[in-house]
């Protein structure tokens, strides 16, 4: 017996990068989404502590929940990356206060994304103290297009350079939320990364881009005098290498990965 499929573009995005892109996941109901984005954020963690990323306390990622808009998911405070799971999420309100579940919010992750999920489209934020963005903080310099993946950022970048302590006041957070903009990211000198997306899948994606060519141009610059591209250059790397719906679907991947060697994290 032979069966007939639907044509392959019927399940792609329409994606101007002509990559076959899997179409976003529809969800029946705000809960399915809810987990959806819940499982994200706990692998997201789990990728984090993989790589590294962990300085101790610090580092937070979130997403705003799909039906309290005024409310975010984050990590609690105290759990490491690499032990996060669905089951220890917490739901944090604009006023700080736990809606969902039983652990504590670290002080920074409430001031520093709260003020920047109040942006419409921010719904999904990452930061942390990673060594290669810390160190080109440190130089007070920003991503050159040196590459392809370093085009992602160009012209959608901000450096912070004030520091007044670690980022636990409210008004530290608005400073920060301000000065982003509409920006994809923030290095922040003395301090670490800010990556911003439309979703979960691009704000982690584009954290894991900016650390990998902060190395880059760290090694670059270590070595001799790097060329960047050109502005029209630059410009073409960008609408391919910062397409969202590519940065969606890189996490996928990594989501995949992740999910069959630590199957634990989706424990509810």
């Amino acid at each position: 017996m032979s069966t007939t499929t639907a044509p392959q573009e019927a399940f792609l995005a329409d994606t101007h990068t002509g990559l076959p892109i899997p179409a976003d996941p529809v969800f029946s109901s705000t809960d399915e989404e809810r987990r959806h984005r819940k499982q994200r954020l706990a692998a997201a963690m789990r990728l984090f502590g993989k790589e590294g990323y962990a300085e101790g306390i610090s580092g937070h990622i979130s997403v705003r929940d799909p039906e309290d808009h005024d409310t975010f998911w984050v990590n609690p405070f105290g759990v490491s990356f690499n032990r996060v799971r669905v089951a220890d999420l917490i739901r944090v309100d604009a006023t700080g206060r736990v809606v969902d579940g039983t652990g504590k919010v670290n002080p920074s992750a409430f001031t520093i994304h709260s003020s920047i999920h109040e942006r419409p489209e921010a719904n999904a934020i990452a930061h942390g103290h990673t060594v290669h963005a810390r160190a080109l903080g440190a130089l007070e310099r920003l991503l050159e297009p040196y590459d392809q993946e370093s085009a992602a950022f160009y012209q959608d970048q901000v450096l912070y350079g004030d520091y007044d302590g670690p980022a636990i006041k409210i008004e530290h957070g608005r400073d920060i939320a301000d000065r982003l903009g509409a920006k994809r990211a923030m290095l922040l000198r003395h301090h670490g990364l800010i990556t911003v997306g439309g979703s979960l899948e691009e704000a982690v994606h584009w954290f894991f881009t900016y650390e990998s060519c902060a190395r880059v141009q760290l090694l670059a610059l270590a070595a001799g005098r790097p060329v960047p591209m050109s502005h029209e250059q630059a410009l073409l790397a960008r609408d391919g290498f910062g397409d969202e719906q590519l940065g969606r679907y890189s996490f996928q991947i990594m989501w995949d990965e992740i999910t069959a060697e630590q199957p634990d994290l989706l424990d509810e």
